[in-house]
């Protein structure tokens, strides 16, 4: 990932300071027969991503001060792997809004979001989170907006940053960034 440091006038607001949403698409899972959507654990291509995904944030310097994770197994373990690939990881909540949810939902999580956080990531799944990037993002660095649109697969991370509140966040508001989508080494 390599944010852009230029915030284009469509992003500035004159009450609000800078804010950065990275969007976390959970790492690939596995389909066991008879574990329930909710139970299903990483497959061994999640194991190898999610902490790929956690190098990419600690390289590039996107450090969270707060993280909205689905209680879904899927997505806590994708986010532990990640974190472990931190200095420091930040404090992580469990929101059961963000399994199921669709872009307006997650985009009402969003406004609740404490004002303190300058950088939050959301871990969760698709398609509401694909939805989401897309509803944001009124504009994106490079390609990203083009392959957002074209998949948003496992384990890939989108930064959207903005100036204003996690409150005034709007439909078209943010600047899509960064699109990275971490794959991790098979064991030789």
């Amino acid at each position: 990932m390599t944010p852009s440091t230029e915030t284009p006038e469509h992003t500035r607001s004159a009450e609000g300071r800078p804010r950065r949403l990275v969007v976390l698409r959970h790492a690939k899972s596995a389909w066991p027969e008879g574990v329930p959507d909710r139970d299903r654990p990483l497959g061994p291509r999640g194991l190898r991503d999610a902490p790929a995904a956690g190098r990419s944030l600690a390289e590039t310097g996107v450090l969270p001060d707060l993280v909205l994770c689905s209680p879904a197994r899927r997505a806590r373990h994708t986010w532990d792997l990640a974190a472990a690939e931190l200095d420091s990881p930040p404090p992580v909540r469990h929101d059961p809004r963000l399994y199921g949810a669709d872009a307006d939902d997650l985009l009402d999580v969003l406004h609740g979001v404490p004002d303190a956080t300058g950088t939050l990531v959301l871990v969760g799944h698709n398609p509401g989170l694909e939805d989401l990037v897309l509803l944001l993002a009124a504009d994106g660095v490079g390609d990203a907006l083009d392959r957002v649109r074209t998949k948003f697969p496992t384990s890939a991370t989108a930064v959207l940053t903005w100036h204003g509140s996690w409150p005034g966040l709007r439909p078209g508001g943010a600047l899509l960034t960064d699109l990275v989508i971490p794959r991790g080494r098979k064991n030789p």
